[in-house]
C-alpha cells in the first residue's frame, strides 16, 4: 500500500472519485490503475479564504507498487507505514478478587473496555448515575437550581466529557498510535468514522451520550459489572498495599488492584487518599472565564463569511503571553456551543463550555484561561483545590447562585453590566450581572484583559464590548497529581492513578489514552 500525502480539493469538490483522480495524477498512472483508496487525513487550508481547500494523505493499493515507488522519490509519496496499536498481555502474577475501576469518564471507560477486552472482567463503580437519569438530573438543575452533588455535570456516566463539546485532538506525542485506537473504539461504539481522518474531530455532547451506553454495554458482554451511585469512601491498607476498598461508607469490597479514574472534581476522594499517606503533590493547571461572541464572527474570521454549508461552525485555538510573562490561552473552544453551569458543591459556582453535534446555536464561546503554578496558590496539595473553592464561592456570592456574568466594556471598566447588547446569551443555567473583576486576583484580571485585546488583533471582534464573559472556569484539569512509578503503581501498591484526576491527562483523548495505557501496566503484571 503507498501513502500520498498533500491531495488538495477545493472543498466543494472533494469526492472520493475527485480525490482518487487527483492521487492517480500525482503518482503518474491512471485512476483505473487505482484499486483501493482511503483516506488517512483531511485537514483545511484557509490561508486564501474565501477561497478555502481540503488537504488529504490517502492510503492506496494500486498495480506496480514497487515501481510506483522507486519513480516517485518526494517526501510526498511513500510505502504506507504501519500505524496499528500492537499489545499482548504477558502478566504473570495471579489476583485473588477481580480488578475495580473507580469513574466512568474516558480513563475509567477506556481502562475496563481494554480490560473487559482481555478477559478481567473488572468491576466499574461510579458514584454518580447512568447517563439517562445523569442528564435529568443536570436539566433539573439547569432549571431549577436543585444540585445533586453526586450526579451532575462533573459526575455520573461518561465524566464531565458527557457535557462538553466531545473534542478528540490532543497534543500527546502518540509513538505507539494509542490515540488511534481511542478512535476506533468510539468507531465501533459508535461515532463517526470520519473522526478516523479528519483534523479536528468532535462528536458532540448527544452523540456521546449513546457511544458512552454501547461502551458500558459491550464491558458488560464481556463480562464486567457496573455499580453506579456508588463511591469510593475508603481504603484499607495492609503492608503498604491495598486490601479493599470502602464505598458508600458501609460497605467493604476485598480489591487487589485499584483503577483510580475519578476526574478532576472528586475533591473529597483527594483529601481521603492524603489521609493514607498516598503520594501526591501540588500541579500547576489554569484558571478564567468563559466568553461568548456570534457564531458568524468567527465564521467571517476564520472562512471568509459568516457562514458556511459545507466546513458548518469554525473554530479557533488562540495563545498569547502577558507583558509579565504569565501564559494565557484558550481551551475547550464550542462552536455553536453553549455556555453551562457546571456546579458539583453548594454554594460554589463553576461553567464549562458544551456543543451538541450539530454546533448549531447562534454563539460560540471558549475557556479563556491564565496559567497558574504552586507559586501562586501553595505547595501542599490541597492548596489547589481549595484555591479553586474560593473562587468557585466567589463566584456563586456575585451571581447570588447563578452564573455571574459581564460584558466586556464593564469588565475592563469595573463596573456592573445591566442588559446584553449585541451578542444574545447563550447559557443552560441562569445568569445574573456583577463585577467579575471581584472573583479573581487582580494578576489575572490584568491577564484576561491584555490578552482579550490581542486576540482582537488575530479575531476581528473577539475584543468587541459587547461580547460576553462569565466566570468562572475552574474545573481545567486537576490541580494535582497522584505520582505513580514506571509501571504505573502509586506508593501503595496495587493502585494504579490514572487519568484527568491523577494528573495524567487533560481532555477526553488523553484521558482514554491514559486509560488505555493503565491497562498496560495491569495486563504487564497481572494474569487475566
Amino acid at each position: 500500500m503507498i501513502r500520498v500525502r498533500q491531495i488538495i480539493t477545493d472543498v466543494y469538490k472533494s469526492d472520493i472519485e475527485t480525490i482518487k483522480l487527483l492521487t492517480s495524477k500525482k503518482l503518474g498512472i491512471s485512476s483505473k490503475d487505482i484499486t483501493s483508496i482511503k483516506i488517512n487525513k483531511q485537514s483545511i487550508d484557509a490561508r486564501r479564504k474565501p477561497d478555502i481547500n481540503y488537504i488529504f494523505e490517502v492510503d492506496v493499493t494500486c498495480n506496480s507498487e514497487e515501481f510506483i515507488l522507486r519513480k516517485n522519490r518526494s517526501n510526498d509519496v511513500l510505502l504506507t507505514p504501519n500505524e496499528k496499536y500492537d499489545f499482548k498481555p504477558t502478566g504473570k502474577e495471579k489476583i485473588e478478587n477481580r480488578i475495580i475501576v473507580v469513574g466512568t469518564g474516558p480513563a475509567g471507560l477506556f481502562a475496563a473496555y481494554m480490560l473487559s477486552k482481555e478477559g478481567y472482567k473488572p468491576l466499574v463503580i461510579e458514584r454518580g448515575k447512568m447517563v439517562d437519569e445523569r442528564v435529568k438530573d443536570v436539566e433539573t438543575f439547569w432549571k431549577e437550581k436543585v444540585l445533586n452533588p453526586n450526579s451532575n455535570v462533573q459526575f455520573g456516566e461518561g465524566g464531565a466529557g458527557t457535557f462538553s463539546d466531545g473534542k478528540l485532538n490532543t497534543m500527546v506525542k502518540d509513538p505507539r498510535f494509542i490515540g488511534k485506537k481511542v478512535f476506533e473504539i468510539f468507531v465501533e461504539n459508535g461515532a463517526d468514522p470520519k473522526i478516523l481522518y479528519i483534523n479536528k474531530p468532535h462528536i458532540g455532547t448527544d452523540k456521546l451520550r449513546d457511544i458512552v451506553k454501547n461502551i458500558r454495554n459491550t464491558i458488560i458482554k464481556n463480562g464486567g459489572e457496573f455499580r453506579y451511585s456508588t463511591c469510593l469512601t475508603n481504603i484499607n491498607v495492609s503492608n503498604n498495599k491495598i486490601d479493599s476498598i470502602e464505598v458508600n461508607n458501609n460497605e467493604v469490597i476485598k480489591c487487589d488492584a485499584l483503577v483510580l479514574a475519578t476526574g478532576h472534581s472528586a475533591r473529597d476522594t483527594v483529601e481521603m487518599l492524603l489521609s493514607k499517606n498516598i503520594d501526591m503533590k501540588a500541579k500547576p493547571f489554569a484558571i478564567g472565564v468563559r466568553i461568548q461572541h456570534p457564531q458568524k464572527l468567527i465564521n467571517k474570521s476564520q472562512y471568509g463569511a459568516e457562514k458556511h454549508n459545507i466546513l458548518g461552525a469554525a473554530d479557533y485555538k488562540l495563545t498569547y503571553q502577558t507583558s509579565s510573562g504569565r501564559g494565557v490561552y484558550t481551551f475547550c473552544m464550542c462552536p455553536g456551543g453553549f455556555v453551562v453551569n457546571s456546579s458539583s458543591e453548594e454554594k460554589r459556582l463553576a461553567i464549562n463550555g458544551m456543543s451538541n453535534n450539530a454546533r448549531d446555536t447562534e454563539n460560540a464561546n471558549s475557556a479563556l484561561l491564565v496559567t497558574i503554578t504552586p507559586k501562586d496558590f501553595g505547595e501542599n496539595p490541597m492548596d489547589g483545590i481549595n484555591f479553586q473553592r474560593v473562587l468557585e464561592e466567589k463566584a456563586y456570592s456575585l451571581g447570588k447562585g447563578l452564573i455571574p456574568v459581564q460584558l466586556y466594556k464593564d469588565y475592563k471598566e469595573g463596573t456592573i453590566s445591566t442588559s446584553f447588547k449585541s451578542v444574545n446569551p447563550v447559557f443552560k443555567g441562569n445568569t445574573n450581572f456583577a463585577n467579575i473583576n471581584e472573583v479573581f486576583p487582580s494578576y489575572i484580571n490584568e491577564s484576561l484583559k491584555e490578552a482579550i485585546d490581542a486576540f482582537g488583533k488575530k479575531i476581528k471582534g473577539f475584543d468587541n464590548e459587547d461580547s460576553i464573559l462569565a466566570a468562572v472556569e475552574s474545573r481545567t484539569s486537576s490541580p494535582v497529581r497522584i505520582e505513580r512509578n514506571e509501571e504505573g503503581v502509586s506508593s501503595i501498591d496495587g493502585i494504579y492513578p490514572c487519568g484527568e484526576g491523577a494528573g495524567y491527562a487533560g481532555g477526553i483523548t488523553s484521558a482514554a489514552m491514559d486509560g488505555i495505557k493503565v491497562f498496560e501496566y495491569m495486563a504487564t503484571r497481572y494474569k487475566s
